[in-house]
């Protein structure tokens, strides 16, 4: 037996002798072995109930569950109850009554009496209910137009008739063809008919109807229908249609035996820039009228990247293309403001809109050179951020990246002035307002970037309240009458459960959940340390450390690259990568130690480190990863030539680009879902931080592996989903092409023909992490 093969024997006969040995087998069983835990928590209207979904007896899918006051533990509620919590609830707030769509029919329910009304079915089914400033009216939406239903006097008005397509034309003004006009001054029944014609129209305009007048749409997509609260206004966005390409996808499992073709997505492409319009209608005026937003500030500025390519720089300047959201009212909607967004993802405007004169005042302004994002700030076209209207209903809140992080402001209309109401360097990472309109209660990451605090704070600004801060995360729901919270925690190495708590500073927790199995609990996970160290640039980088016994360690180590990118994973909850977590914990019982990095491009850190990777993917983001390595080497004693590296999805590539632009740094690397291109991934994603392809080739070119193909010198393991509709299975096929090409030998590739992107079988999970530690243990360990 070689030294390499005994030590790896010793190391597996000494984790099997432990009383609480851990196996792929059944960590990669994920929930299962872990136990179910609750999600979707809820009040009931009256707040004296709260639901949820759980699967705590291991059935084939989560049911709902509830629990009140009397009760000592929770239990399963009855199907049609269950799905009456799920449905979405609008209620005035000086009224008992409640309303609610299901399957396109409109409801009442009274909370007090716990009666529920049928108001409205037809055959045609309404959407997008909301509620008007006047107690008892409704808008809704039905065959894309809105509607007014005045629950009093059971009366329902159409309000707008837009159609699509194009119109008959009207009379024309244009002088009469050579034919038209010879018949006319040869035929007196001619010109009879047209006398008629022209009588009848004048009848009908002398007895006109006060139906709205029909808008034809034409070619556009009528989107984003909103009525003013005293429905005297409707918003709209006529957005350019346009054919996107969407990239295919082969499914080889089926259960007719025949292969499908379904479409994915479209690629990242300044095709996909589609132009859009916010358009009004006036009840009173039954017209439609466009506001003009050319005089936005700054709203021909280039972005710099134009600079560096000779087509760009000198390119004429021209309005940027913008997307408008639907307006925000306050209470009346004697005042209206929208988010505007430049779709070169730079910008970003609020706006008051004045209504009847179709025309707008600039409220506030943010510029990125990278990109528009952060919580509570839209990150793309159609995602919403925190703004609304506070009691006095002049004033608005956001939330703005201005100061480096993002924070809560205010603004009044009347006066005009604008006030930072949170401060220093950490995020609010959540806004609601209190009933009454007087307080804001905020989650935030005060106390540490891995923490979700809860607090409470005056509408005028001040101090933050602290009512929820231990170390670990937060999820709170603020009960009906705002008396109780209920609360979704966990820890580090503790998963989530439901709590309940009075709403009170520095409350404490009662736990109405327990999940875990018992399997689960016999193991001791660990509570892994958060450490920093100082990345090259001298920015401070948090991660987590796995650390083995002394006696079990053996020099070696992994380094785990979390997915997504603007993702948080070195942080004091219970991670979603909860089998990495777990497979972690068996390789530092194996003696290997392992760091978890948040990198460059990490969620929880603010504007700066956010967009560390903008035009450069596999650049911060994968020398930080060198940096945790070399802190290992520095302070743990880890043998440089003894460093793996794996992760998924964003993971994934950044685990290529490493054993690819770095070959020297890794001596194996296992890569999962990942992207090797960015050119083939998705618009709204990669627009963002790379540009365009077409105006930005410089910035794709060097953050996609697949042009570092013929560096590889460490050990590579690539596994892939077949049925991956996000990172199609295509990426890795098109780089294993050029290793054929290149003659490259020390690469594999496993694929899993019914995966998609995030696998679901436990079968999947167990043979590709099996492959995972097979790699490691047969690179790492000491010959």
């Amino acid at each position: 037996m070689t030294k390499k093969l005994f030590r790896l024997a010793f190391l597996l006969i000494a984790v099997a002798g432990q009383s609480q040995n851990l196996k792929l087998e059944e960590i990669m069983k994920g929930d299962i072995f872990i136990g179910s835990q609750p999600s979707n928590e809820r009040w009931s209207l009256d707040g004296k109930k709260i639901y949820f979904e759980w699967n705590p007896n291991n059935e084939l899918g989560e049911s709902t569950y509830f629990w009140e006051k009397t009760m000592e533990k929770p239990k399963l509620a009855l199907v049609k109850e269950a799905a009456f919590s799920r449905l979405n609830f609008i209620k005035n707030p000086d009224s008992d009554l409640a309303y609610y769509l299901e399957r396109g029919v409109l409801y009442s329910y009274s909370i007090k009496n716990k009666i529920t009304k049928k108001l409205l079915q037809q055959d045609n089914p309404i959407s997008n209910l909301q509620l008007g400033f006047e107690n008892g009216v409704l808008f809704f939406e039905q065959n894309d137009n809105l509607l007014k239903y005045n629950t009093k006097e059971g009366t329902i008005v159409q309000l707008t008739n837009f159609k699509k397509g194009k119109g008959q034309d009207p009379v024309s003004d244009k002088e009469d063809s050579f034919l038209k006009a010879q018949q006319k001054e040869l035929f007196q029944f001619i010109r009879d008919q047209e006398a008629k014609k022209k009588w009848n129209t004048a009848k009908a305009d002398a007895n006109k109807s006060d139906f709205p007048k029909a808008y034809f749409s034409g070619k556009n997509e009528l989107e984003s229908l909103k009525m003013s609260p005293k429905g005297d206004f409707a918003t709209f966005r006529l957005r350019e249609e346009k054919e996107a390409k969407s990239e295919k996808m082969e499914v080889f499992i089926t259960a007719d035996g025949y292969n499908q073709s379904p479409n994915t997505k479209a690629k990242v492409s300044t095709e996909n820039l589609t132009k859009s319009k916010f358009g009004i209608y006036s009840v009173a005026k039954d017209s439609v009228y466009f506001v003009d937003f050319s005089k936005l500030s700054h709203i021909q500025e280039v972005p710099e990247y134009y600079k560096l390519y000779d087509n760009l720089k000198n390119k004429e300047k021209v309005n940027k293309l913008i997307f408008v959201q639907e307006p925000v009212y306050n209470k009346d909607g004697s005042y209206a403001v929208s988010e505007i967004r430049s779709l070169d993802n730079k910008d970003r405007w609020l706006v008051k809109i004045n209504l009847e004169k179709g025309n707008f005042e600039e409220i506030d302004y943010q510029h990125d050179e990278a990109w528009i994002a952060g919580p509570g700030i839209p990150s793309y076209e159609y995602s919403r951020g925190t703004l609304d209207f506070i009691g006095d209903n002049e004033t608005i809140y956001f939330q703005s990246e201005a100061s480096g992080y993002s924070h809560l402001y205010t603004y009044n209309l009347k006066t005009k002035k604008k006030q930072q109401l949170t401060k220093g360097t950490w995020e609010v990472r959540d806004v609601k307002l209190s009933k009454d309109k007087k307080t804001f209660y905020l989650t935030t990451n005060t106390t540490h970037p891995g923490n979700r605090e809860f607090y409470k704070l005056a509408v005028s600004g001040g101090i933050l309240e602290p009512i929820l801060v231990q170390d670990g995360a937060h999820e709170v729901s603020l009960s009906p009458d705002e008396s109780s919270l209920l609360v979704r925690y966990s820890f580090k190495n503790k998963p989530w459960e439901l709590y309940i708590a009075d709403n009170k500073k520095n409350t404490s927790l009662r736990q109405l959940t327990f999940s875990t199995t018992e399997e689960f609990k016999k193991y001791t996970w660990r509570k892994t340390e958060v450490i920093t160290f100082k990345a090259q640039d001298g920015t401070p980088v948090y991660a987590r450390l796995y650390r083995p016994q002394t006696a079990q360690a053996n020099k070696a180590a992994v380094i785990f690259v979390h997915g997504a990118g603007y993702l948080q994973n070195a942080h004091n909850y219970w991670s979603n990568y909860h089998r990495e977590y777990m497979f972690h914990n068996l390789l530092t019982d194996l003696g290997y130690t392992v760091l978890d990095i948040d990198y460059r491009g990490s969620d929880g850190y603010g504007r700066d480190f956010r967009t560390g990777i903008y035009r450069f993917m596999g650049g911060k983001d994968l020398t930080d990863q060198i940096d945790g390595k070399k802190y290992l080497v520095d302070n743990l004693g880890i043998d440089a030539k003894r460093v793996g590296i794996y992760g998924g999805s964003y993971g994934g590539f950044i685990t290529l680009m490493g054993m690819l632009t770095t070959p020297k740094e890794f001596a194996s690397g296992a890569a999962l879902r990942s992207v090797t291109d960015w050119a083939h991934y998705n618009h709204g994603y990669t627009g963002n931080i790379l540009n365009f392809p077409e105006t930005d080739p410089d910035a794709y070119k060097k953050s996609s592996p697949i042009y570092f193909a013929d560096n590889l010198e460490g050990n590579l393991l690539m596994l892939h989903g077949m049925v991956d509709n996000n990172v199609e299975y295509k990426d890795v096929v098109r780089l294993s092409q050029r290793f054929i090409e290149l003659g490259k030998k020390n690469w594999s590739l496993s694929s899993f023909p019914v995966e998609s992107h995030g696998f679901k079988e436990t079968y999947s999970w167990v043979d590709e992490y099996s492959r995972i530690l097979n790699l490691f243990n047969s690179t790492l360990l000491e010959k």
